[in-house]
């Protein structure tokens, strides 16, 4: 076999090398280093995305041992005192350091963002390649409740069954997964769908291989790239979710160290000149948003590049 044809063949896949894939779509055999140093010589826009969510993660893990004032603490300065070198983001109208809260509530948006895009994005791609592979009645079910679940507006849906719940971290957290579960299931089965009946696969199966092994040996595996680019765009609309849901006092409770609950709590006060205590959690939310879109628009050109669109 060539050396242009070796380039091509499945990583996952070593020995069914003979197997050649499409050349449009077929993934490198490179190491995973290699691919990240690809990716961040080329791409921008991961490496701003990559560094704004390293930055921020590093304060999330700071603010786990150290903090100016406690964090939920009240009267530990003026009322609704500006910015100063003794609280650097200003007071509340409880005298609470905002700096102190939006740094705790740096590890509360970007942990429960990090729980939900990964729970979904295993679930959705486990069922999704799972429907896509088996195909029949289990996929037929699948589409059926996909469209039921799209058919409602996301942050409408998620304020409803919050409610309904009883409006606690869990339900936000089990709400907020179903929500984009949809478009990683159908990512998922749109791309096992188009491999499984590629070369690698058919050459796995007539070598033995059980049906879950060439699922979950072969195609998943090599179905990842575009699910990994869309996570990071989901994430964006998960952190920006949250915040509105915690503006609006469901999911999170009030007062608590959580962005969209300090904007809340802060809103009164913004008429009468006292801006920061919104500001703040406001660029938080912005940052992380901005970084998590820029990391996956950076991926998925990426992804475009590499399958030769």
């Amino acid at each position: 076999m060539s050396a242009a044809t070796q380039a091509k063949t499945s990583p996952t896949d070593a020995t069914l090398s003979d197997a050649a894939q499409p050349d449009a779509a077929q993934p490198e055999a490179t190491g995973a280093g290699s691919r990240i140093r690809e990716l961040w010589a080329g791409q921008d826009a991961v490496k701003v995305g990559a560094v704004i969510i390293v930055v921020l993660c590093a304060a999330a893990l700071v603010s786990l041992v150290w903090t100016p004032y406690p964090p939920l603490a009240k009267a530990v300065g003026p009322f609704n005192a500006p910015p100063s070198a003794d609280h650097w983001f200003g007071t509340d109208a409880t005298g609470s350091d905002v700096f102190s809260r939006a740094l705790a509530a740096t590890r509360t948006d970007l942990g429960v963002t990090a729980l939900v895009v990964s729970i979904s994005l295993v679930v959705g791609t486990l069922w999704g390649g799972i429907s896509g592979f088996v195909g029949g009645w289990f996929d037929a079910v699948s589409m059926r409740l996909l469209q039921v679940m799209n058919a409602f507006p996301a942050l409408l849906l998620a304020m409803l069954v919050i409610t309904a719940l009883g409006g606690s971290l869990r339900d936000l957290i089990l709400v907020v997964v179903l929500i984009p579960l949809p478009d990683y299931m159908r990512l998922a089965r749109a791309e096992v769908l188009t491999k499984k009946n590629w070369q690698f696969a058919e050459a796995a199966a007539m070598i033995g291989r059980r049906p879950a092994g060439v699922l979950f040996r072969h195609l998943l595996p090599n179905s990842t790239r575009p699910l990994i680019a869309y996570a990071g765009i989901n994430a964006s609309w998960v952190i920006a979710t949250i915040g509105s849901l915690g503006y609006l006092g469901l999911g999170i409770e009030p007062g608590s160290a959580e962005w969209g609950s300090m904007i809340a709590g802060g809103q009164s006060g913004v008429v009468d000149g006292q801006w920061w205590t919104s500001f703040f959690p406001g660029v938080g939310i912005f940052l992380v948003a901005a970084a998590f879109h820029l990391l996956g628009d950076g991926l998925t050109d990426h992804d475009l590049v590499r399958r030769g669109s």
